[in-house]
C-alpha cells in the first residue's frame, strides 16, 4: 500500500462517523472504509455521502490493497443498480 497518500488514509486506518438514518431517525455508526451501513432499528441501508478517491484514481488498487479495492468497487456498483 501507499503510505503517502492522503487520500486513503482514512481507508487504511477507518475513522468512525454517525449519520442519521433518513428512514426512523435512528443513528447508524458508518466507519470510513464503509461505502454504506445497515440502520440496526430498520435495516435501511444508510450510504455515505462523499465519493472515495477508490472511484477515479488509477493508483486505487495498489494503494488500498486489492481485496478492500474490489470490495468498495462492488458496493459502489451495487448502490447504482
Amino acid at each position: 500500500m501507499n503510505a503517502h497518500c492522503p487520500g486513503a488514509a482514512s481507508l487504511r486506518t477507518p475513522e468512525l462517523a454517525v449519520k442519521r438514518c433518513p428512514a426512523c431517525g435512528a443513528d447508524v455508526e458508518l466507519f470510513s472504509n464503509e461505502p454504506c451501513a445497515e440502520c440496526p432499528v430498520c435495516a435501511f441501508t444508510v450510504y455515505r455521502d462523499t465519493a472515495s478517491c477508490i472511484a477515479w484514481c488509477r493508483y486505487a488498487e495498489e494503494c488500498v490493497g486489492t481485496e478492500t479495492y474490489r470490495r468498495l468497487m462492488q458496493r459502489a456498483a451495487d448502490k447504482t443498480d
